[in-house]
């Protein structure tokens, strides 16, 4: 069993992970979304990987993530799909599931690269 977190803004994935202030939760089982919530997610972004721990959350999928909080989540064993195109969170749940997720590598790019 999978817990996947989306953080949206007004129904689609959220620009900056850090920035919204809620995440659709997904239950997948095999290829089948068992159920799906919305949560409020913390404001301090230092906060998030022990949130999502205790969500029993396993994967995110996000367009951008502050790269000093990348490493937290490797940590807590949560898997970051990063780069992730702006969309529904039906739609990326539905390429999550598929395994046709995509990753912008230019944002890939942008986030590995900030502040070295």
């Amino acid at each position: 069993m999978k817990r996947v977190a989306v953080p949206v803004v007004e129904g689609k994935l959220s620009e900056h992970f850090e920035e919204c202030n809620f995440c659709e939760i997904f239950e997948i089982d095999g290829d089948k979304v068992k159920s799906n919530e919305t949560e409020v997610i913390p404001s301090d972004i230092g906060k998030l990987p022990e949130w999502a721990k205790q969500q029993n959350i396993t994967d995110i999928i996000a367009y951008r993530i502050d790269k000093n909080i990348i490493k937290l989540f490797t940590k807590e064993k949560i898997n970051l799909f990063i780069g992730i195109n702006i969309d529904t969170s039906e739609k990326l749940i539905e390429g999550y599931v598929n395994g046709t997720l995509k990753s912008d590598e230019k944002i890939i790019l942008e986030i590995t690269s900030e502040n070295e």
